[in-house]
């Protein structure tokens, strides 16, 4: 299957996030301000990116994951999509995240629960919204294993507000799962999943699956290269499916995300118009029960 550009993001199907559906194939903003994000990279054309977001929505896509600390010197994903995208389309789900944050130096800060509020007021005065659909409290790696309830909490007192529409958790466990959803409801789950996934991340996104619960895997294609990209020189396995099938390797390894369940969303991001059609065109492909299964096999290390 080679990339056509008829081919849509309903090709995967849809998913219910509470009351908002989307296609289950999605966009993930954090590559619009740069071949890597962070001011790590090569900047991208503003033009260009804003070109890759509405058509990405010609596509079919309608659920975009973004946040206020993907930003760069020369500019940020909230306000690409707000010039993109604005007046939005009625079906359009745009999701962010809270908690971590940058200073204008690009500097990390974590916010206090307390401080929740005015980092759900930037994400929507970036976004030219006066309610955000979804807002996921994504987990700094030194909490993973303590008490997230303090924070979810003061995000369920801003969808109370009517400042947030549905919440999210993003970098969690299923122990922590399990601490919000006593606080308030969940509709989405955002791990670091792919081929070569860990154990105990194949559990959680089972465990999504029964509670009807979407599961958002990030750096599905990037795997362990996570922000800076794809780790050159993929495994043959991988190789050999995508020569099967006569699409690129980042085809294979969102194609073999999404069959993990049909509550799995995918957010592959790209500032590229080629790769952009790719990936939606990922949505189409199906992966035979046997590759399904040589690609679950792979261990981290080989995936």
């Amino acid at each position: 299957m080679s990339p056509q550009t008829s081919t849509t993001a309903a090709a995967a199907g849809t998913w219910r996030l509470g009351d908002l559906t989307v296609n289950r194939v999605g966009f993930g903003a954090m590559r619009l301000t740069g071949t890597a994000p962070f001011d790590r990279g090569v900047p991208r054309d503003r033009e260009q990116s804003v070109g890759v977001l509405r058509r990405a929505v010609e596509l079919g896509v309608n659920h975009i994951d973004t946040a206020a600390f993907y930003f760069s010197a020369r500019c940020s994903a909230n306000e690409l999509i707000k010039r993109a995208l604005a007046p939005y389309p009625e079906d359009l789900v745009i999701a962010t995240k809270v908690w971590p944050d940058r200073d204008p130096s690009g500097a990390w800060w974590w916010a206090t629960p307390e401080q929740l509020r005015g980092q759900v007021e930037e994400n929507l005065r970036q976004l030219g919204r006066d309610h955000l659909d979804v807002v996921n409290l994504r987990v700094p790696p030194s909490r993973r294993n303590g008490s997230i309830g303090e924070h979810f909490g003061a995000l369920a007192e801003l969808r109370d507000a009517g400042l947030i529409r549905h919440l999210g958790i993003s970098n969690v466990t299923s122990e922590q799962l399990a601490e919000v959803r006593a606080v308030a409801p969940v509709v989405c789950v955002q791990n670091a999943y792919g081929i070569g996934a860990a154990s105990e991340d194949r559990a959680l996104l089972r465990l999504c699956g029964e509670l009807g619960l979407a599961y958002v895997p990030f750096f599905a294609i990037a795997g362990r290269g996570r922000e800076a990209g794809p780790v050159p020189g993929d495994s043959e396995e991988v190789c050999a499916v995508a020569r099967a099938h006569g699409v690129s390797l980042a085809q294979v390894r969102l194609a073999w995300t999404l069959q993990q369940g049909p509550h799995v969303l995918a957010i592959p991001g790209t500032g590229d118009p080629g790769h952009l059609e790719q990936n939606v065109a990922a949505g189409a492909l199906r992966l035979s029960k046997e590759e399904m299964a040589r690609l679950a096999s792979l261990r981290p290390a080989e995936a």
